[in-house]
């Protein structure tokens, strides 16, 4: 028997201030993404970096990380020749990964704002543009390589980056792979793909390779999902790009909720914060709007896991 799933709504938390916009379609993004629709920001890639206590953001088009605090208040990190999109805290190391479509995979320090390029190549080949990462226990890294893939090229694909280097292709017939998120034994991995519509569900042998992908759940609309976020029960929340939605499914796909944005539709991606992990920020990117939502238990992050030693 199928249930309709409850709706609820997040609340508007704070908005990318006026002196940060810039209404333009000169940039890279805009015109090879957007089709040349101005943009005077396109937010992506929330983090919260608990040490810090500050939510971070990237600006796509116009290369910029910024940092929020507590009260809402915005402050520019870095702006780099780049179109910067997922983020995620290296636990280990204390610094920001970044996904970044024009560059590759970078690393930057919050403290000291050094930036750099840890690879952008595989098998001396750039990368078609890296969308969106996670980290694992070990410090090992997934991340989508989407570039302009779609169902008429259906070549994306995700890799696995070791601590030392080491660089292995998982997945390479992604139509758009976009959002991640790992179990939480890290035995499988969700991947958001965003012009299949549809989130693939890929699990890992003992020994690390990957057989027998399938859907874990379908959608529909003009865009698809994109980012992702976990919480400690094994909730599973998809963020959809065009619907102004974030599905949240359990653990065996089964649909229960759906959070809806009410300022937009471009619901993008996703992240826990705040104390205990319990309120969930969501990034509407068209109108540079933070969304939040208070939830009934912690979000699920690899740092938790790896620090306090939590079994899934």
């Amino acid at each position: 028997m199928t249930t309709t799933p409850t709706t609820l709504q997040a609340e508007p938390w704070t908005s990318l201030p006026s002196q940060y916009r810039n209404p333009s379609t000169s940039s890279e993004h805009s015109q090879n993404q957007k089709r040349g629709k101005p943009l005077d920001s396109f937010l992506e890639g929330p983090i919260y970096v608990a040490d810090l206590a500050l939510l971070f953001v990237t600006d796509i088009p116009y290369g910029r990380i910024f940092s929020i605090d507590s009260h809402g208040t915005w402050s520019l990190v870095i702006q780099y020749d780049g179109e910067p999109n997922g983020l995620v805290w290296n636990h280990i190391t204390r610094k920001i990964l970044i996904a970044d479509f024009k560059q590759g995979i970078m690393e930057l320090d919050p403290i000291t704002k050094e930036i750099t390029v840890l690879v952008s190549r595989y098998h001396g080949e750039r990368f078609k543009g890296p969308n969106d990462l996670i980290i694992c226990s070990d410090g090992s890294v997934f991340f989508t390589d989407q570039g302009m893939t779609g169902l008429q090229d259906p070549t994306g694909r995700v890799f696995k980056l070791y601590p030392e280097g080491r660089l292995e292709l998982i997945v390479g017939n992604g139509p758009s792979p976009n959002g991640l998120v790992l179990t939480r034994d890290e035995s499988a991995l969700f991947v958001a793909m965003t012009r299949d519509n549809a989130i693939w569900y890929v699990p890992f042998m003992k020994d690390g390779s990957v057989q027998r992908i399938g859907r874990f759940s379908s959608y529909y609309g003009i865009g698809g999902p994109d980012g992702m976020a976990m919480d400690s029960e094994g909730n599973v929340f998809v963020a959809h790009s065009t619907l102004g939605v974030v599905f949240v499914h359990r653990s065996n796909g089964e649909l229960f909720l759906k959070i809806r944005s009410p300022v937009g539709v471009s619901t993008t991606n996703l992240t826990w914060g705040g104390e205990d992990l319990k309120v969930l920020y969501i990034v509407e990117s068209e109108s540079g709007t933070v969304l939040r939502v208070d939830w009934h238990c912690s979000g699920w992050l690899v740092k938790e896991r790896s620090i306090e030693g939590t079994a899934a």
